[in-house]
């Protein structure tokens, strides 16, 4: 079984920085691209970044040159870091991966439960 662990969200004023992690665990998996979405209230979720295995990324334009995606292979990790946050950052993030037994080759998907950003303004 894999599961997904969340955090660091919480209340960041406008201009701040925030770091989401999101930690994937289970036993004899391959980790493929990661990625972080969000989800504002009334709206559809929308992509935020992804990154993949050889770490080549994909920003939204509403992240690009204030967000930056990373991972950790090692730890199965991968990072948002939100600087200079606006009040529209405000939403659940949910962090979204890729991944397959180590003995399989097909990827599943795996979405975990959604970290809380608020931005005031």
């Amino acid at each position: 079984q894999v599961q997904l662990v969340e955090s660091g969200g919480g209340l960041v004023q406008t201009g701040g920085s925030l770091r989401l992690s999101c930690a994937a665990s289970g036993r004899a998996i391959s980790i493929g691209t990661m990625g972080w979405y969000r989800q504002a209230p009334g709206q559809q979720r929308e992509l935020v970044a992804t990154i993949n295995k050889r770490g080549s990324i994909s920003y939204a334009d509403s992240a690009k040159g204030r967000f930056t995606i990373s991972r950790d292979n090692a730890k199965s990790t991968v990072y948002l870091q939100m600087n200079s946050v606006k009040p529209e950052d405000t939403a659940v993030y949910f962090c979204n991966v890729e991944w397959r037994y180590s003995f399989g080759n097909t990827y599943r998907e795996l979405w975990g439960q959604g970290t809380l950003v608020t931005v005031s303004s």
